[in-house]
C-alpha cells in the first residue's frame, strides 16, 4: 500500500522480531499514526523483503488494505536499485552507455543493448525483457515485449525474477552465441531489472523489494499528482519548476480526466489552477483561460481574499473556494 505523509488509511500492519512475525491491526490510522503505533507497541511498519514475505502477509490480510512501512518524502531522490533484493546496486559497478542515464521522460527503468551498456528508460515502454533462473540459467524472452512491470512480474511468476547486478549481465557474454543475441538486441534495447524510486522502508531497511500493483504508475504518478500535502502557492511554484502549470479545467472531458487523478488523492481537496482575484473581482484560471466551464459546489458562496479553486476527491468532484494556506494534495497539467 502506498504511503502519505498525512490522512487517511484503512489498517495497518508491522513485524514484531527479525523473523518478520506480521500483525494486522484492525484500526483506520494515518501513515503517521500507524508507524507511531507500531514503533511503541511492537517494532515498526511492516516491512516486505521478498515474495515469501508478500505471500505471507497476503495470507494474514485477506481482502483487507492495510499501511506497511514503504514511504517516500517530498524532495527525495530517486535512486537505482536492482529487482532482486539481495542484489545491492553499486555505484562502481555501473555500466552506463554514453551520455546515460538521460532522465529525457522520466525514464525510471533500465535495459540493455547488444553491447551490454545500459539505458534508462520510461517503465511504459514496451521491451522484450530477460529473466534469471538462478545459478547459471539465463532464459530470454525474445519475441514478448511488455512494460516493465508487467516484465517483472511474469519473471518472478515463472523464474526467479528479472536479469539483475553486473555478475548476472556479465553471463550474457557466455551464453550469446548459444542464445543467439541478435534476435533479442533486434530493436536495440532489453529490459533488466534496473530500476530506481525514491521509495524507503520505514525500519531503515534497504531492501529494493517491490511489488506494486499493476494498476499503480509511478511515472504517472510522478507528472500527474504530488503525494505531498502543500498550500497553493506552493503548489503552484512546485507545479511551474518541474513540469508546466497547476492544472486547468475548461471542459467536461478535462474534468473527467482530473477527477480521476483526485481520486486517488489522499488529502479530501486538490488543488488546481483556479484562483480568485480580490483586486478585480473574478475567478481566473492561473493558465490564462476564461472561467468558462463551472462546477462549483455552492456558487452562492462569498468570494474572499485568498481563495484558490479546490477540488473534492471523493463525491461529485465538485469545485471549492478554500483559503490559500490550506495544505492539499495538487494536481499539475501534463503539458
Amino acid at each position: 500500500t502506498e504511503q502519505s505523509l498525512h490522512p487517511i488509511s484503512p489498517c495497518c500492519c508491522f513485524m514484531t522480531n527479525q523473523l518478520l512475525h506480521y500483525h494486522v491491526i484492525d484500526k483506520e490510522k494515518s501513515w503517521d499514526e500507524a508507524q507511531k503505533y507500531c514503533r511503541e507497541e511492537h517494532t515498526d511498519l511492516a516491512a516486505v523483503r521478498s515474495m515469501a514475505d508478500m505471500e505471507r502477509l497476503s495470507q494474514d490480510l485477506g481482502n483487507k488494505k492495510a499501511w506497511i512501512g514503504l514511504y517516500r518524502e517530498a524532495g527525495s531522490s530517486r535512486m537505482w536499485q536492482w529487482s532482486q533484493p539481495e542484489v545491492q546496486f553499486n555505484e562502481s559497478q555501473s555500466n552506463w552507455d554514453t551520455g546515460e542515464p538521460n532522465d529525457v521522460e522520466t525514464e525510471n527503468c533500465g535495459t540493455v543493448r547488444k553491447t551490454l551498456k545500459w539505458v534508462d528508460l520510461s517503465c511504459k515502454d514496451k521491451k522484450p525483457f530477460i529473466c534469471y533462473d538462478g545459478e547459471n540459467v539465463l532464459t530470454l524472452w525474445i519475441f514478448a515485449e511488455k512494460h516493465w512491470t508487467d516484465a517483472q512480474d511474469f519473471c518472478r511468476d515463472h523464474h526467479t525474477d528479472l536479469i539483475s547486478g553486473a555478475e548476472q549481465l556479465k553471463k550474457l557474454n557466455v551464453v550469446e552465441t548459444q542464445l543467439s543475441l541478435s534476435n533479442l538486441f533486434s530493436d536495440g534495447l532489453v529490459f533488466i531489472g534496473l530500476f530506481r524510486d525514491a521509495w524507503q522502508w520505514s525500519d531503515g531497511s534497504n531492501s529494493s523489494f517491490r511489488f506494486w500493483n499493476l494498476n499503480y504508475d509511478d511515472e504517472k504518478n510522478e507528472n500527474d499528482m504530488k503525494r505531498c500535502s502543500r498550500t497553493w502557492e506552493e503548489a503552484l511554484y512546485y507545479c511551474r519548476h518541474h513540469h508546466h502549470d497547476l492544472v486547468t479545467i475548461t471542459s467536461l472531458e478535462e474534468q473527467t480526466w482530473v477527477q480521476e487523478k483526485a481520486s486517488k488523492a489522499l488529502t479530501p481537496y486538490v488543488w488546481t489552477g483556479l484562483r480568485y482575484t480580490c483586486t478585480l473581482g473574478f475567478w481566473f484560471w492561473v493558465s490564462g483561460e476564461v472561467v468558462r466551464f463551472k462546477n462549483w459546489a455552492s456558487p452562492e458562496q462569498v468570494n474572499k481574499c485568498d481563495m484558490s479553486g479546490a477540488m473534492e476527491t471523493g463525491g461529485e468532484h465538485k469545485w471549492f473556494k478554500k483559503h490559500d494556506e490550506k495544505k492539499f494534495n495538487f494536481i499539475c497539467s501534463p503539458s
